[in-house]
This record gives C-alpha cells, structure tokens and sequence, in this order.
C-alpha cells in the first residue's frame, strides 16, 4: 500500500451560496490545513454541484401503498437501487475517516441544502439500521465528525446568559442528533462569530484561528493510520 492510500481522508461539506464569503473562505483554509497535515481532503460544495436536497419518492422504485422513506432507503441499499448520486456521497462519506460540515448557522442550524444532505445521504440501511445499529454500534463508529461555522452574532450572544443563549444548546441536535447518532466521535465546533462585523485585519487574524484549530484536528490522527 502507498503512503498516498494510507493517508486519512477528511471529507469536507459546504454550504454557502457565495463563492467569495468568508465561510467559504473558512473552509478553504481548513482544506489546505488538513492536506498540509497529510489528509486526502474531498470537498463536496453542495451549491456549486447543485445539489438536491430534498428526499423525494422519485428517487426510489415504485412502491404500493404507503411512501415510508426509511424502509424505502434500506430496501435500495440491499438491492443497489438507490439513486446514482446519493450512492456516490454515500460511498465518499463512508471513505472519510473526519467528516467535517462547513456551513453559517442560519436560524440557529444547518442550511436546508446542507439538511436535505444528511436526509439523503446518511441513509438508512447504509449508516445506520439494518445490518448497522446506533451510535457505538452505527457504521460510522471510530471516525470523527467536527462542524466548521460561522454566525452572525457576536461570541457574548452566544455565552451562557447572553442575548441568544449558549452555543452548544443550539448545536446539541447537530452533534447528538445526527452525527453521534451515526457512530461519529464529535470534535469541538470552530466557530467563527459574526465575521460581517469584522474589519479585513479581523478576518485574516479569524482565518489564522481557524487554520490553528484545524492543524490541532489534524494532529490527532487515528492509530491506525499513524
């Protein structure tokens, strides 16, 4: 095997519309840091690659009776039915060893493109259910998962007793409901707060930051890929 096979794979998701934003901007800086560590990095731009999202009864074989997607997803996944794409993302994400979610928090959670992503793709029978359980027993069991944002309020919002409350209650859903749910082991969050407040100085020392959060994410590789 090459040095090249046995290198993690971090597998990158990004949702913003905007080329030139800062979250954008965000996740190039994690991508380059990563492949400087020694990562195979894939990003999936969602906007760019004109993603779907949301899960639809077309993309699954005719069914009588009631549409149940859940038993629909595990069904393709056992026959090798399921929609092109999503068979694609699903095999990429199965690849990475750290998934890591690139997305500005817009109501207080994910973007419905980057939503209708896990919907589709964190299928069922192919992740979790079926010949897979939940959480330590989940298919994604021993890789890491670590969410990269942006807001746009200020840090003290975001404090215990601040205006909009604490962080972490808002991502509880994200880290727990979908991410630990599936077998991940969930990193600290690199939150970046409100960088359209920022000067240009304050943007570049926010993107040093992140840079200096993700090469410490990357330093920890597994055993097994040291």
């Amino acid at each position: 095997m090459s040095t090249f096979d046995a290198a993690p794979v971090a597998l990158i998701v990004h949702a913003h519309p905007e080329p030139h934003s800062f979250s954008t901007a965000q996740m190039t800086t994690a991508a380059r840091t990563l492949r400087e560590a020694g990562y195979r990095v894939d990003v999936l731009d969602l906007y760019a690659e004109g993603w779907a999202p949301v899960l639809d009864r077309q993309e699954f074989a005719p069914v009588d009776g009631h549409f149940k997607p859940q038993a629909e997803q595990m069904r393709a996944v056992k026959d090798g039915s399921l929609d092109t794409t999503v068979g694609e993302h699903l095999d990429r994400l199965l690849a990475a060893d750290l998934l890591v979610l690139s997305f500005p928090m817009w109501w207080f959670s994910l973007p419905a493109i980057l939503k209708g992503w896990i919907d589709r793709v964190f299928v069922m029978g192919g992740v979790f259910g079926g010949d897979h359980g939940l959480f330590d027993d989940a298919a994604l069991a021993g890789k890491r998962a670590m969410l990269l944002l942006t807001t746009g309020g200020s840090s003290e919002s975001f404090r215990p007793g601040g205006a909009l409350g604490p962080m972490n209650e808002f991502l509880f859903h994200i880290h727990r409901g979908m991410l630990e749910f599936v077998g991940y082991q969930v990193l600290d969050p690199v939150v970046t707060y409100g960088p359209a407040h920022m000067t240009d100085q304050e943007r570049t020392a926010a993107l040093d930051t992140v840079r200096e959060s993700v090469a410490l994410v990357a330093a920890d590789l597994p055993t097994a890929v040291r």
